[in-house]
């Protein structure tokens, strides 16, 4: 247990199911799939273990023997967690009892239980109360606790998981990849994932940065393919994907993430103009 946690404590709400975007793309990473020691950190989880008990239940249907471990500055939040163990232990909850999860007090310093290392740490909602300036240094610390091939999933979503984004960093608190991840029915427009963009790239939807042109391209792209939508909202956003990768956005991944309403480009292609 870290003695002077570093950073400070969440300040929302946790939901049920409302990271279940970034579960699945973990769930989906070489980082679990091909880790040594398939230990996964919920970094940050909030007011409810919830997170870390959704996470650990998708996880453990492609790694069996994946483990989560869920780290909170706050101590209430951790005994808080800790009570709702008790009760999937007992089987009094919907998860299974056995589920392979535990709790304790950390923050960026990642602290683990006999020096282990990380395959992934998510740390989606933490660091929107921070400045921009704050986020290099955040990175790295929380990078430095990972696995040799390990990654660090941050960023954020909307109350209910709807709308999300994140960024993979390497072990060397490098960004690799910027994900959107958007729920097509109903969706209005791409371009509301501004509103949930993470840290280092939320002040940055301004004319003349990168972020800002994907998300009037990809806007454009969904107005064109209108005509679509009567085949449904997946087919119309595979279309505005296809055809902005033709114009020369260096998309990556394809057709089978792209239907989950996912985008994925290399950092450079959105990094912040400085």
């Amino acid at each position: 247990m870290a003695s002077s946690p570093l950073g400070r404590p969440t300040r929302g709400t946790t939901g049920t199911n409302r990271l279940r975007r970034n579960d699945r793309w973990i769930a989906a990473s070489s980082a679990l799939r091909r880790a040594t020691d398939p230990l996964v950190v919920d970094l940050g989880f909030g007011a409810s273990g919830v997170t870390a008990f959704e996470l650990a239940t998708r996880l453990v249907r492609v790694r069996p023997d994946a483990e989560v471990r869920g780290l909170e500055i706050d101590p209430a939040r951790v005994a808080t967690a800790e009570e709702q163990l008790v009760e999937v232990r007992a089987g009094r909850t919907a998860f299974a009892a056995d589920l392979p999860v535990s709790f304790g007090r950390g923050g960026f310093e990642v602290p683990l239980p006999g020096g282990r290392r990380a395959a992934v740490i998510r740390a989606m909602n933490v660091l929107r109360q921070y400045d921009e300036r704050d986020v290099p240094d955040a990175w790295r610390a929380m990078a430095a606790r990972l696995a040799p091939d390990g990654l660090l999933f941050e960023g954020t979503c909307d109350e209910i998981g709807r709308i999300a984004s994140w960024v993979d960093v390497d072990p060397r608190g490098v960004p690799r990849r910027f994900t959107l991840s958007l729920r097509l029915a109903d969706l209005e427009r791409p371009s509301i994932v501004a509103e949930r963009l993470p840290k280092a790239l939320i002040h940055r939807n301004v004319p003349g940065e990168r972020i800002h042109a994907l998300l009037a391209d990809l806007d454009r792209e969904w107005e064109r393919a209108a005509p679509l939508s009567t085949f449904g909202a997946t087919q119309r956003f595979l279309a505005a994907v296809t055809a902005l990768r033709a114009n020369g956005w260096p998309v990556l991944g394809g057709r089978t993430r792209w239907r989950l309403g996912e985008l994925t480009l290399p950092w450079d292609a959105v990094a912040p103009q400085d």
